[in-house]
């Protein structure tokens, strides 16, 4: 039987906590700064939670993980 392979581009976007869960951070935070608003640009640099619905879906992408 073949390995399964981990999706690298899902690997590089989400992490797992320690409870289990999927971290990942926003997008839109890197380049073309300023146009955005200081409101924006603060809350882009929180980390997020994946929802419910995405969990299954991102576990496909990182089986080893």
């Amino acid at each position: 039987m073949p390995k399964i392979k981990t999706n690298r581009s899902a690997a590089k976007r989400f992490r797992k906590t320690g409870t289990g869960k999927i971290a990942f951070s926003k997008s839109h935070s890197n380049h073309i700064l300023t146009k955005k608003t200081t409101k924006r640009k603060r809350s882009l640099r929180k980390g997020q939670i994946a929802s419910k619905s995405d969990m299954r879906e991102i576990r496909l992408l990182l089986p080893n993980r």
